[in-house]
């Protein structure tokens, strides 16, 4: 029994590995054109990148259940705060999050074959190692939330391969926030760490939930408020691991 169970694991992680490549391949060029165009066309980048997200999880049995998203509201640009399991995190996170947005993105990504083209095209990357090219990455996310454009920063800085509910928050994210005023809204995902664990690529189709938080205001806040902005964030995040509100 235990031999057939794992020969049918290696055949769905073949066949995921297949629907993760073949589309990305397939919807390519409305995902990569109009960013070449220019941003006002990432609208369209992004609706190619949700269809990559939805037929992934159709075609993998990966389900993605939202919670909260009324508390969405039309035209707001946010800071998403989102915790961070797995790379499952991120078509659920592109599925829940209407319209465009851009996310931090760690330089690592662009090896991936494909995937390393739209990540270039996106996101904001940044090489954690050089304090250059954090400063240059948070001016391009401030410049977005300018533009009326939300990003999106795993505040943890990597996935979480800790027994602990959230790793500890970096700054970056709150200082941008109150260097914006721009709200927070977190966002948190559940269960995506069992279906593939980090710094693997054992996979199992299963469910996986996402919740988003209320709106955090940040008008009237400044630096030395930075510290409890990012324990408010971090208590309302976990509430919502542990107890779904």
């Amino acid at each position: 029994m235990k031999i057939v169970q794992t020969i049918l694991l290696t055949l769905y992680k073949v066949w995921v590995f297949l629907v993760f490549s073949v589309f990305m391949i397939l919807y390519l060029p409305g995902i990569m054109i109009p960013f070449l165009l220019g941003q006002r066309f990432g609208n369209i980048g992004y609706f190619f990148l949700w269809l990559w997200s939805w037929t992934f999880s159709i075609l993998t049995f990966i389900r993605y259940e939202f919670y909260g998203t009324e508390n969405f509201k039309k035209g707001q640009a946010y800071i998403f705060v989102s915790n961070h399991t797995s790379f499952l995190d991120i078509p659920g996170i592109r599925m829940i999050i209407p319209g465009q947005f851009r996310p931090l993105a760690k330089k690592e990504l662009l090896k991936i074959p494909v995937f390393g083209w739209i990540v270039k095209s996106a996101t904001i990357i940044v090489d954690r190692s050089s304090q250059e090219s954090r400063k240059k990455s948070i001016d391009r996310l401030k410049q977005f939330l300018r533009q009326g454009i939300s990003i999106l920063i795993f505040a943890e800085g990597t996935q979480n391969r800790s027994k602990e509910v959230l790793q500890p928050f970096h700054d970056g994210a709150f200082r941008i926030a109150v260097d914006t005023q721009q709200p927070i809204l977190p966002l948190v995902v559940v269960g995506a760490g069992k279906l593939m664990p980090p710094s693997t690529i054992d996979l199992r189709p299963g469910k996986i939930k996402i919740y988003v938080g209320g709106e955090i205001k940040t008008e009237g806040l400044t630096a030395s408020d930075i510290a409890s902005l990012k324990e408010k964030t971090f208590n309302v995040m976990k509430d919502l691991i542990i107890n779904g509100r």
